[in-house]
């Protein structure tokens, strides 16, 4: 049986001084209240939970750490005694540095936000294939309206009043036709389909080979519907 290779990125515990500073070093970064569960956890192992209680007490015993008890659970946070005190010039000077990279923060995201306009505008532009594709299909469109004016242009006769005036009237008898047909097929099909299934029924007229209308239809109804609307209020 094959033994279990140790995986390359195991943690290195630290003993003795080196898990001493390593636990006091983060106490002083972070600069607030730690339990030794927690330490542990966020030095990810390299020291055990044991030895940071054993070193939290040591170090507050030293005066490096205060150590807060709430019931069973003890705190420990850096002695602030020992923290180092900014002089008020230096604290001045640090504030004044704060404000300039604050004021320069401010102009950069100007600037970002002008910069992601831009890019937003750039990105939109249509590329030259984009153009070529464009162009392309204008002269096809042109040539096909030239080819249909061709014989306007040449004196071809135009459509008479009185013939524009018999292709509506045979649009609307055929239109009403067939919405009345379209009329009596879906009330037989509800009463043949009404103990079926939504399913069933799409299967059984797709075996039938029936082809319901299709979006292109209602648009087409509608707007014959809105153009008869407008002769009547006319």
């Amino acid at each position: 049986m094959a033994t279990k290779a140790k995986s390359a990125d195991t943690v290195r515990v630290l003993k003795g001084q080196e898990a001493e500073d390593a636990v006091l070093q983060y106490i002083k970064r972070m600069n607030r209240p730690f339990g030794a569960v927690d330490v542990a956890a966020n030095l990810k192992g390299t020291v055990p939970k044991t030895a940071t209680q054993k070193i939290l007490v040591a170090l507050a015993e030293k005066g490096e750490l205060v150590q807060k008890t709430y019931g069973k659970t003890s705190f420990f946070v850096v002695n602030q005694a020992n923290i180092k005190s900014i002089p008020p010039d230096e604290l001045a000077a640090l504030e004044a540095e704060s404000k300039l990279i604050e004021e320069s923060n401010a102009v950069g995201a100007v600037e970002i936000k002008a910069a992601l306009l831009e890019l937003a505008k750039l990105k939109n532009t249509p590329t030259d294939d984009d153009l070529d594709t464009q162009i392309a299909s204008t002269e096809d469109a042109i040539a096909s309206h030239t080819t249909r004016l061709a014989p306007l242009r040449a004196g071809a006769p135009k459509i008479s009043p009185h013939e524009l005036a018999q292709l509506d009237a045979d649009w609307a008898r055929w239109r009403a036709e067939w919405v009345r047909r379209r009329r009596v097929f879906e009330n037989f099909w509800a009463l043949a389909t009404d103990a079926l299934p939504p399913q069933d029924a799409a299967a059984l007229a797709e075996d039938l080979g029936i082809e319901i209308d299709t979006a292109e239809h209602g648009v087409l109804e509608r707007a014959d519907a809105d153009k008869n609307l407008k002769r009547k209020r006319a």
